[in-house]
């Protein structure tokens, strides 16, 4: 993930509650994407400790267990700038610039002269993938034509060079789209998010001021949860024998909007209960985190010297 500080429940629902379940199964390398983060808009060195170090306590808030995976800050590891360097002699141009992503971020954010680092992000990514030989990758929908990308590096570099590289997969989220306070996507930069670790009053506040169904104007007409932006949530954080009570309450004008935003409330409240109490330990020894990282560093650095080693003897850099 780019380091952007504290996480909301979008990105618990669409990308942590993936990571959660493969540290159970998998050999699992989660790192800070600092050097993706200086792409387009760059934070203020002090913004950017701030924004790593947040993101990393809501990981390890959210079950993220240190024991179980590699964490690491990606600028931690010069491996992946050399893999990065190595791989673009052999990646044509046309590659980078029909990413769609590039046109995207161009046409949201128009700058007079994009970045070198801003068109090859993909590139970097791909480094990052393959640098660890990582067979899934899991990411939200919006990110599988980079996944795409980095399979065709992989094949590139195979025939040209010989077999170093496993092909990597996409793995998506069960809910990789989570909705927002107003109805679209979830994101920090819309600010209609939930914050992971945010108060129960002010989750209260920011639930009961959700827009609801626009047809239902007056307390006794009938609502449609399809039409409620609200339902969305419900759907994610309510289970099904209340959200069918509710629903039926909807349809019949038996409940109001704020009574059928409280069991939400309710179920947001007590998600994020754990994840608040293990924040404030952390909180509480600063230290703990920046060690949980660098014993991180020290293990993702021995599986990457290794693939960097093979890629250079591959392409007669080994003298």
């Amino acid at each position: 993930m780019r380091p952007t500080g504290a996480l909301h429940i979008g990105h618990y629902h669409g990308a942590l509650v993936n990571w959660l379940r493969l540290q159970q199964t998998h050999d699992c390398f989660f790192f800070v994407a600092d050097l993706h983060a200086l792409t387009n808009a760059q934070p203020s060195r002090e913004q950017m400790e701030h924004n790593v170090y947040e993101m990393v306590v809501d990981w390890l808030a959210a079950g993220i267990d240190p024991e179980r995976t590699t964490l690491f800050v990606q600028s931690r590891l010069p491996e992946h700038a050399e893999l990065f360097t190595l791989l673009a002699m052999d990646t044509p141009l046309s590659w980078l610039q029909r990413v769609p992503s590039f046109k995207d971020l161009v046409a949201e954010r128009p700058v007079d002269k994009p970045s070198y680092g801003l068109l090859g992000y993909p590139l970097l990514q791909a480094a990052d993938i393959l640098i660890h030989k990582a067979g899934l990758v899991p990411v939200g929908e919006d990110q599988q034509a980079h996944v795409e990308f980095a399979r065709e590096v992989a094949r590139r570099f195979n025939h040209r060079h010989g077999a170093v590289f496993p092909e990597p997969h996409a793995l998506l989220t069960p809910t990789p789209r989570v909705p927002g306070l107003d109805g679209r996507k979830m994101s920090k930069s819309l600010t209609n998010g939930i914050a992971m670790r945010e108060t129960p009053e002010v989750v209260a506040e920011q639930i009961r001021t959700m827009p609801t169904d626009p047809q239902r104007v007056r307390r006794t007409d009938a609502g449609e949860p399809a039409r409620c932006p609200v339902w969305a949530l419900h759907e994610i954080h309510v289970d099904t024998l209340t959200r069918e009570s509710l629903a039926e309450g909807c349809r019949s004008a038996g409940i109001g909007c704020l009574d059928c935003k409280q069991p939400l409330i309710d179920a947001v409240v007590t998600l994020q209960a754990p994840w608040r109490e293990r924040a404030a330990e952390l909180a509480a020894d600063t230290k703990k985190v920046h060690w949980i990282l660098e014993l991180g560093a020290e293990r993702a650095r021995a599986v990457a010297r290794k693939t960097l080693k093979e890629v250079r003897t591959a392409m007669g850099l080994s003298y």
